[in-house]
């Protein structure tokens, strides 16, 4: 099982690649496309800033090569945190369009109360699923570390919510195209357990 860990400059590298490797997949970080090309999946990581990494995406020549993989081939591909935003239309970090491969915007969190919800939302927060598909029978609990959240998504297309202030979308699918606002990688056996299930999805 090959997996092609996207490397845009920045993103959070070496503990997907870890814990791809300990679930028996081979990773690789990569920008070149052949790479892209022969891999069975593809995971979109991602700690940064939106604008500056679509700005990197497109410099790199990454976008028509994901686009052909992920619409076209329909290969399997997650994104996780910064990496499921940019799977949006829009986002207001940067003010900047992403890949369009779900209706939506990815905004900044507008708390009501600044000193008792800081943001960035950091830490362990539960999940509220609207669909069973991501859902086990271990400790729903999962790693975040974000300032913006997407919105305006298609209900159908909504796995999870989570309330932090108030309720956002935490995890999004549509056919072959997954994406989790939390950090998996970092989320102990529940979220090894989550790339383990992407590791053995089939291409749709």
């Amino acid at each position: 099982m090959k997996v092609a860990i996207i490397d845009y400059g920045m993103g959070n590298l070496r503990s997907v690649l870890k814990a791809v490797e300990s679930l028996g997949g081979i990773p690789f970080i990569t920008q070149k496309q052949r790479v892209i090309q022969e891999s069975d999946k593809i995971i979109l990581p991602g700690v940064g800033h939106f604008g500056k990494c679509m700005q990197n995406l497109k410099q790199m020549g990454l976008i028509e090569i994901l686009n052909k993989e992920v619409l076209e081939k329909r290969k399997p591909i997650m994104g996780i945190c910064l990496g499921m935003q940019l799977m949006m239309e829009h986002s207001e970090e940067g003010d900047v369009d992403g890949l369009s491969w779900f209706k939506g915007n990815v905004i900044r969190f507008h708390v009501s109360d600044k000193y008792k919800y800081k943001v960035p939302h950091m830490g362990w927060n539960s999940l509220n699923y609207i669909k069973n598909e991501i859902k086990h029978n271990i400790r729903n609990e999962y790693y975040f570390l974000h300032s913006y959240h997407v919105t305006n998504v298609n209900e159908k297309d909504i796995l999870t919510t989570t309330v932090y202030d108030y309720e956002f979308v935490s995890s999004i699918q549509k056919d072959n195209i997954i994406g989790f606002q939390f950090h998996p990688e970092k989320s102990h056996l529940q979220g090894l357990q989550l790339i383990s299930d992407f590791l053995n999805f089939a291409n749709v």
